[in-house]
C-alpha cells in the first residue's frame, strides 16, 4: 500500500477533560466500536473485576483515575485509529500537554451537570494555541443536567470557542429520549439498554413529519422542533475548513456510560477529523508524506510489564515509515540505533510491527538512551520543537528508608525521572536530592511506585521552595555571576541534565533576585533541546 494511502487512511487523537468527565469510559466505547476489546471496564473498577483497558498501572486501578497517558489503537471501517487518553487530573497535567504535541485532533469531553470545569478550561487554552481541530463531546445525558442551550452557551463564553451542534439531545435525565443526529439526519432512540443501543437509529429525513410522535410522543416531538429551529439559525453551518484551523468546533451529545451517542461521534470524526498533519522542526516543516522517516519521543513508561523491568519510549511518527530492524539516527546522541521490537498497541495488547506509518505511535524497547523530546531521523540534524518541561510546584527532600536498598531506589528515581514524572534536583551545597513536581498528588505516585516496581522504599521531607528556576548568565565568567553563585550557594541546584537551578523561597526573593542580578536570566520553562541550552 503506497504511503499516501496509508497517511490517509490514519486518524491520531487525544480525549481531554476535567478529571470524572467519562474521559477514560469514551475510550473503552470507542475500542468496543472498532471490535478491540469485547467487554467495556467501568472505571469505578473497585468493584468491578475487570478494570478499563486503557488504565494498566495498578495504582490507576485502585483510584479509578488515569495517572498516565496510555496509547491504544483500532481499526474502524477501514480507518486506523490511534488514541491517546490522557490523565484529567490536574497534577498529571504536565504528561497531557506533552501528549497534546503527539495528536493532530482532539476530543473534549464535558460532564452535563458539571459543565466546564477548571482543568478542561486549561487544556483547550492548549489546543487553541497549537489550533487543535477539536470536537467536543457533553457526557451523561442519562443524568440531570444543564440545559443544551445552556451549555453551548458556557463552551463559547469559558473556553472560547466557536461551536455548532452535530447531533442535539432530546430530552435529559429521566426524560432522555435519545439524539437527533445533525450531521446524518436521523433520530437514534434511547432505550436504557447498553447493549441495544448500539443497533437502532431511525432515518428521519424530515423533522415535521408525523413518523417524529410516533418515535418520541406528541411533547418530545414539538420542543425538539422548536430546539432544531433554533439550532439552525443561531448556530453557524458545519465547514470542515473553518474545523481543521481550530476555528469552529462541532458539538456531540451522548452518553458513554450506555454506549450512546458514542457512534454518531465516531461517525462523523472518521469523516471529518485531519489525517496526520505537518510539524514544525528547528530548520523547517516537516510533511507527512516526505519518503525519509522521522519522529520524536513525547513519553517514556518505565516497567509497563512489572515482571520485566522494561522501559518504553513512545514515538510519534512524523514522517516517512518506521521499519523494524533499520538502523535510525538518534540526533542528541549523533548515532545510528536499531530497534529489533517496536510494540503496537492494540487495546491492552502490545504487539511487534514491522513497518509504521505518519500518525502512529510505536514503542521502542529503551536501555537509557531516550530522554522526552528526542528526535529520530534517517540522517537529517533536526529537532522537533515544543515539548516544554514545566517549573515545579512541589518540591520534597527524598530519603531512603532502607540503606540496603539504596541502588534499586537510585535507579528507580533514575527512570521514574526519565518519564518526565517529576524532576530530580542535586543540591550544591551538600549534594542532597530533592524531587520537584507539578501536583502534589505525583509523591505518592512516585513513593508507591519504587516500592511496588524496584522494591525501595522512600520517606520525604518537606522543603520550602516557591519556584525552581533555570539559570542562564550572560556572560559566566562575570562578576555578578560568581557574585550570585556565592550568595545564593545555600539555594543553588542541579538538574538531572547538569545544568543550574535556582531555588527561590518566595516571589518576594524571586523579584529581589532578578532585580540585584539583571544580567542572570531565570527561566520558569527548560525546552528540551541538543545541546542542553535553556530555550524560554
Amino acid at each position: 500500500m503506497s504511503l499516501t494511502k496509508e497517511i490517509k487512511r490514519r486518524r491520531t487523537f487525544g480525549i481531554i477533560s476535567h478529571p470524572d468527565a467519562g474521559k477514560t469510559t469514551l475510550t473503552e466505547k470507542l475500542l468496543l466500536f472498532g471490535g478491540a476489546i469485547q467487554e467495556a471496564g467501568a472505571v469505578k473498577s473497585n468493584k468491578i473485576k475487570k478494570g478499563a483497558t486503557s488504565d494498566f498501572m495498578e495504582i490507576e486501578r485502585q483510584r479509578g483515575i488515569s495517572v498516565s497517558t496510555s496509547v491504544l489503537a483500532f481499526e474502524y471501517e477501514g480507518i486506523k485509529i490511534n488514541i491517546l487518553d490522557t490523565p484529567g487530573h490536574k497534577d498529571f497535567a504536565e504528561d497531557t500537554f506533552r501528549t497534546l504535541t503527539a495528536v493532530d485532533s482532539v476530543i473534549v469531553v464535558i460532564d452535563v451537570a458539571k459543565g466546564v470545569e477548571e482543568q478542561t478550561e486549561k487544556l483547550v487554552e492548549v489546543c487553541r494555541m497549537r489550533n487543535i481541530p477539536m470536537i467536543v463531546f457533553i457526557n451523561k445525558m442519562d443524568r440531570e443536567g444543564k440545559d443544551a442551550f445552556e451549555l453551548l452557551d458556557e463552551i463559547e463564553q469559558k473556553l472560547n470557542l466557536r461551536v455548532t451542534p452535530l447531533s442535539f439531545p432530546i430530552g435529559m435525565g429521566y426524560d432522555f429520549k435519545g439524539i437527533y443526529n445533525v450531521w446524518e439526519k436521523n433520530v437514534n432512540l434511547f432505550s436504557g439498554d447498553s447493549r441495544k443501543n448500539i443497533e437502532e437509529t431511525i432515518e428521519i429525513e424530515d423533522v415535521s413529519s408525523t413518523e417524529l410522535e410516533k418515535l418520541i410522543g406528541d411533547k418530545a416531538a414539538k420542543t425538539l422542533r422548536e430546539e432544531l429551529e433554533l439550532v439552525y439559525e443561531v448556530y453557524p453551518d458545519f465547514d470542515r475548513d473553518e474545523y481543521l484551523e481550530g476555528k469552529l468546533q462541532p458539538v456531540f451529545f451522548g452518553s458513554a456510560l450506555n454506549n450512546f451517542g458514542v457512534r454518531e461521534l465516531l461517525d462523523c470524526f472518521v469523516e471529518i477529523a485531519p489525517t496526520p498533519r505537518p510539524k514544525e522542526s528547528n530548520t523547517r516543516l516537516v510533511k507527512p508524506d516526505e519518503k525519509e522517516f522521522s519522529g520524536f519521543v513525547f513519553k517514556i513508561h518505565a516497567n509497563m510489564d512489572p515482571k520485566h523491568r522494561d522501559r518504553l519510549a513512545f514515538v510519534k511518527i512524523v514522517s516517512g515509515t518506521f521499519e523494524r530492524n533499520s538502523p535510525y539516527f538518534h540526533v542528541r546522541h549523533g548515532k545510528k540505533l536499531k530497534f529489533s521490537s517496536p510494540n503496537a498497541f492494540f487495546a491492552e495488547k502490545k504487539q511487534i510491527v514491522d513497518i509504521s506509518y505518519p500518525g502512529d505511535i510505536v514503542g521502542l524497547h529503551d536501555t537509557g538512551n531516550f530522554k522526552i523530546g528526542d528526535t529520530l531521523t534517517e540522517g537529517e540534524e533536526m529537532h522537533y520543537r515544543g515539548i516544554p518541561s514545566f517549573s515545579p510546584e512541589h518540591f520534597k527532600y527524598i530519603n531512603n528508608a532502607d540503606p540496603m536498598k539504596s541502588k534499586q531506589l537510585e535507579k528507580g528515581i533514575d527512570q521514574l525521572m526519565d518519564e518526565g514524572v517529576a524532576q530530580l534536583f542535586t543540591l550544591e551545597l551538600n549534594g542532597r536530592k530533592a524531587i520537584g513536581t507539578v501536583g502534589a498528588l505525583q509523591f505518592e505516585v512516585i513513593q508507591y511506585r519504587l516500592e511496588h516496581e524496584y522494591g525501595a522504599i522512600c520517606s520525604y521531607e518537606n522543603l520550602n521552595v516557591h519556584k525552581a528556576c533555570w539559570v542562564e548568565p550572560k556572560d559566566p565568567k562575570s562578576e555578578e555571576f560568581i557574585d550570585f553563585k556565592r550568595v545564593k550557594a545555600k539555594f543553588l541546584a542541579k538538574d538531572k541534565r547538569g545544568q543550574l537551578v535556582f531555588f527561590a523561597d518566595s516571589a518576594f526573593t524571586l523579584q529581589m533576585t532578578q532585580s540585584k542580578y539583571p544580567n542572570v536570566k531565570l527561566h520558569f520553562v527548560s525546552e528540551f533541546e541538543k545541546d542542553g541550552n535553556i530555550k524560554k
